[in-house]
Formats: structure tokens, C-alpha cells, sequence
């Protein structure tokens, strides 16, 4: 469904003298040229190592989840360590994470012998269900961020595979479009179980992170601000001449926003690439960590009008973006959204995350007590056997001097 868009203003088209008009194309020309080099930033690259444990753990739990009744053989799981890339045998993770499953025997088929089955434990059941509260208690949040999302896009329609692909880069619940959306009719059209369409353009989720950004600064100073881009690069990094001058002149035109229509734009002109960024730092800015692994926002290239050569924009606007190569994978991060490896602004929903993350807290301490006391026991035992030992030996001295004296 088609809805009419705030329109862009004249002041950004194309200039009418000759001179500009040399300029100006000069300027467009160079876009694809420019090559910024990439430079490796070791905090936000800790960021992502930072999650790196949680989230496999969290793979591990879904992978049960989604078995019928929510269980499943120990030994069919360690069949599946690879797909999963679980780099130890399911019992060492089990002994790692001692809150996550409950462990039990049964038959996988009658009148067989009974194996293991895991199941998951009370701890993280509870875990669960107040997950599903802390959705209840953010519904709105999730429907303004579908609804951005939706608004964004050409034409309005989103692929609802690729919805689901990204719900955990968004922050939203595993059945959101069998429960969620249904109850939003206003907002949302499920099309064929296929596509999801908006009904309603709302004015409201229409204004960007940046936009609303200017407005408070605005309201706090007594003066107009117009929106504009944060860039700062960390200390250490340079840039060139060149580079530098290309970034103020860029930095210096209009703000365009992720929301207007910009179907008349030339892919490659100063506006698309104005606009472009836009919708980076808005898709960034409404995902959890403000971070999205490059491959995933390539899914949305039709969607969202995005060139073959998008991720290059990353590395372009570094002062704004970076893109992080940890773990083989290329992940955009907006760099106004961190402090050093910590997030700024955290959203709502990560209190989802934080929940089973603290759980794996507990089930390591619980592990590191449960060692110290094998580690005692065992020292005990030593220490045991060192004075039995001792007092054979006195035994047996003594034995020796009494039939030596006599």
C-alpha cells in the first residue's frame, strides 16, 4: 500500500549555474571513487567478542526449544555440534552451564534402553516467562520499530521471512507474526503469509533518531538546530587531505530522512548517499546493539533501495559507522552508540538478554563452587593418606628400635 510521503525540499536538487553545475558533478562523480582505509577499533570489536559465549549458549537453547515437547536425546544434540558450531561434547557444556537443562533417562522408542534426554531446568523456564512479560511490558516499542521498519521500505512491503531473519538483530518476540501482528490491524497487513504490508502511515514513527535528536536540542537551546550526523573518529585514526574536505562538504548538505521519498533519486548522487547513511543509522540506531552483521541488511537491498556496493559506505563514513571483521563476519556498528565496549543507550528489550545472561552468571558461579569444593576434597583426602602414611612409618620405626634393643 502506497502512502504519500513528506516530500524533499528543493534546496538539494541539482543547481542551475555552470559553474555549480562543473562542481557538482565533479563532487557526484567522486563518490564511488573514494577509499577510506580500514583500521581495526579494539573496543568495538570487544563488544561483539563480549556476546560471543551468550549468544552459542542461546543457540543451544533454541535448538531444544524447538524440539516436539521441548526435549530431546543428549546424543542427537551432539550430533548436531557442528550445525551448531559447538566447539566441546554436550556434556562439557552441560557441566560448563549447570542452570540450562535438567538431565533424565527414558526410551527413545519402546523396548529400548533408556538414554539421556535433556530438558530445560526450572532456572531457565522462569527465565522464559519473564521474557514474555518484559515483551508484554514493550509492545509498543515493537510496533513502532515494525512499523519504522515497514515505512522505510519501498512500497512499504517487507518480505516476512526476512522480518523473522532479523527479529533477534530488532528485539522482537519468536511469534510476533502469528500474536502480535494480528492484534494490530491498523498498523499491519499480512499478506499470503508471504509479505507484511503497512495500513497506516503514523506521522509519528515517521521522524528519525537524527530528527528527533535536533528537535530536543533545539527545545533545550532556544535554537533552531538542524539534524545532522555525529562524526568523530577515535583518537589515532587519520584520514587524508582529501578525505577530510570531501567529509565537511558532504557533512555540510541537508539532512535527508530514512522516511521521505526519495524514489527520484539517481543511485549514484550526493542525495542517495545522503540518504543512504540515513537509513543505516536508523536501522542501526532501532536494532538492540545498534550493530547488524553486513550479510543481514543485505537481505534488504530491494527493500530498501540499497546499491550492490552498500557496505562500502561503512568504511566511507568511518567517522560515523565501523565495520567490524571479528569472527569472520562483517558487522556495521554505530560508533555514537558506544563508550569505549559498553552501549550508551541501552534498549528496553535487552532486558530479554541480560535475564539468560545472568542465569549463565549463576550457573558459572554455581560450577566454580562446585569445583573448589572437588579441589578441597581432594586435598583433603592427600592430606589424609600423608598422615596415615606418616603414622605407618612411625609404626614401623618404632617396631624397628624394639627389636633392635632387645
Amino acid at each position: 500500500m502506497l502512502f504519500h510521503r513528506p516530500t524533499i525540499s528543493s534546496h538539494i536538487n541539482t543547481p542551475s549555474n555552470p559553474t555549480a553545475i562543473r562542481v557538482w558533478f565533479q563532487f557526484t562523480a567522486s563518490i564511488s571513487s573514494l577509499k577510506v582505509k580500514w583500521r581495526k577499533d579494539q573496543n568495538l570489536d570487544q563488544a561483539i567478542e563480549t556476546d560471543k559465549y551468550w549468544r552459542l549458549c542461546a543457540k543451544v537453547v533454541k535448538e531444544v526449544l524447538n524440539e516436539p515437547g521441548q526435549v530431546i536425546p543428549l546424543r542427537y544434540l551432539d550430533k548436531r555440534r557442528e550445525r551448531l558450531r559447538l566447539p566441546v561434547k554436550v556434556n562439557t557444556f552441560l557441566s560448563r552451564n549447570p542452570l540450562l537443562f535438567d538431565v533424565y533417562y527414558d526410551r527413545i522408542k519402546p523396548k529400548t534402553q533408556p538414554v539421556k534426554f535433556l530438558k530445560v531446568s526450572d532456572r531457565l523456564q522462569r527465565v522464559l516467562d519473564r521474557n514474555e512479560i518484559v515483551y508484554r511490558e514493550n509492545e509498543e516499542l515493537v510496533v513502532a520499530k515494525l512499523c519504522k521498519l515497514l515505512m522505510m521500505s519501498r512500497d512499504n512491503v517487507v518480505s516476512a521471512d526476512k522480518l523473522v531473519h532479523v527479529k533477534r538483530e530488532f528485539g522482537f518476540p519468536n511469534d510476533f507474526l502469528e500474536n502480535l501482528v494480528p492484534r494490530y490491524p491498523d498498523y499491519f497487513r499480512l499478506v499470503g503469509n508471504s509479505y507484511l504490508e503497512l495500513v497506516s502511515w503514523n506521522p509519528r514513527f515517521a521522524k528519525s533518531v537524527i530528527e528527533k535528536r535536533a528537535d530536543e536540542e533545539s527545545e533545550l537551546t532556544g535554537v533552531k538546530i538542524r539534524p545532522s550526523f555525529n562524526w568523530k573518529l577515535p583518537s589515532g585514526f587519520l584520514i587524508k587531505k582529501e578525505m577530510r574536505e570531501w567529509i565537511r562538504d558532504w557533512m555540510e548538505r541537508p539532512y535527508i530522512s530514512p522516511y521521505d521519498d526519495a524514489s527520484s533519486f539517481d543511485q549514484a548522487s550526493l542525495e542517495m548517499e545522503k540518504r543512504t547513511v540515513g537509513m543505516f543509522h536508523e536501522l542501526l540506531s532501532l536494532s538492540l546493539y545498534k550493530r547488524i552483521p553486513v550479510p543481514i541488511l543485505g537481505k534488504f537491498t530491494e527493500e530498501y533501495r540499497f546499491s550492490n556496493a552498500f557496505s562500502s559506505v561503512f568504511t566511507r563514513h568511518s567517522g560515523i559507522f565501523y565495520m567490524s571483521l571479528k569472527g569472520g563476519i562483517k558487522t556495521a556498528m554505530l560508533r555514537e552508540a558506544y563508550k569505549g565496549d559498553e552501549l550508551i543507550d541501552r534498549d528496553p528489550l535487552l532486558e530479554v538478554n541480560d535475564n539468560f545472561v545472568e542465569l549463565l552468571a549463576e550457573g558459572h558461579k554455581l560450577r566454580e563452587e562446585q569445583l573448589k569444593l572437588k579441589r578441597q576434597a581432594v586435598k583433603d583426602d592427600t592430606g589424609m593418606v600423608s598422615v596415615r602414611k606418616s603414622r605407618l612409618n612411625d609404626l614401623d620405626l618404632t617396631e624397628s628400635e624394639e627389636l633392635y634393643s632387645s
